[in-house]
């Protein structure tokens, strides 16, 4: 394994690389996660037999904070600028929630990127969430005390304090409340092949997600008119904070599609 810190947009951007060969597959986490508590059991699955690239987000795991909200726009800003630093052309995508956003980012706005796309636990528009997701405004640090999240925060930030947390927490809050989301045309224009993975009883609704699948050309009889190459997959007993849990289904999932032609 590769590490290193990219200076990038006034961060000091963190990333890994592991494995080598084939098209880059690059990680980007959910908030309040990192590389290691989002992918830690599935990098050893995923860069066998190709390269993984991946990266903390600006305020989580080994990345520092700067004075600047979280938006979908501004992360994907930061992974051009550590793509370019790495003089890596073309990737595969796997993002989870924030991550996801980024990645539909940019598969919208930098096609020429992105050769294809796991978006997961992720809604294209706020109509697709469910209710109770608006109470990620309100977290306060006693509501994750004793998690993964608080401890691994504390262990890796190079803001290691409960205030410097609260900031994160309430920069996701508003991250929730912000984000617009993306129009039909734009989805179903998306020119990289993608993969939707979700929980059955995930963030999103399931409406939602079906919907995502049907303007990326899906929902039809593959037996007559062939399998589409975008695709969903529902993971059973699933919920968001655990949606990529399962790592022998999410491995087979993840890697058939990223390996069909």
């Amino acid at each position: 394994m590769e590490t290193g810190y990219a200076d990038v947009n006034g961060l000091h951007l963190y990333y890994e690389i592991h494995g080598s060969g084939g098209t880059p597959l690059l990680l980007l986490h959910g908030g309040l996660f990192n590389i290691d508590l989002q992918f830690g059991p599935l990098l050893p699955g995923l860069s066998e037999g190709r390269q993984v690239i991946a990266l903390d987000f600006q305020a989580h795991g080994r990345t520092n904070d700067i004075d600047r909200p979280l938006g979908t726009a501004a992360l994907a800003s930061d992974v051009v600028g550590l793509l370019r630093e790495l003089d890596v052309p073309q990737v595969d995508l796997f993002g989870f929630s924030v991550g996801g956003a980024v990645a539909l980012e940019l598969a919208i706005k930098h096609p020429e990127l992105v050769r294809k796309a796991v978006i997961s636990s992720t809604s294209f528009r706020p109509d697709g969430m469910r209710p109770e997701n608006a109470a990620v405004g309100e977290m306060k640090v006693e509501m994750i005390a004793g998690t993964p999240m608080e401890s691994d925060y504390l262990a890796k930030s190079p803001h290691p304090d409960h205030e410097h947390l609260q900031e994160l927490l309430n920069k996701l809050g508003a991250f929730i409340g912000d984000v617009d989301g993306w129009s039909d045309e734009e989805i179903s224009g998306i020119a990289a092949p993608t993969l939707m993975t979700a929980g059955d009883c995930d963030a999103m609704k399931l409406e939602h997600v079906v919907r995502f699948q049907q303007l990326r050309g899906g929902d039809v009889n593959g037996d007559f008119i062939g399998v589409p190459k975008s695709q969903l997959a529902v993971f059973p007993g699933t919920t968001h904070f655990n949606g990529l849990g399962r790592t022998t289904l999410v491995l087979d999932t993840v890697i058939t599609f990223l390996d069909a032609d």
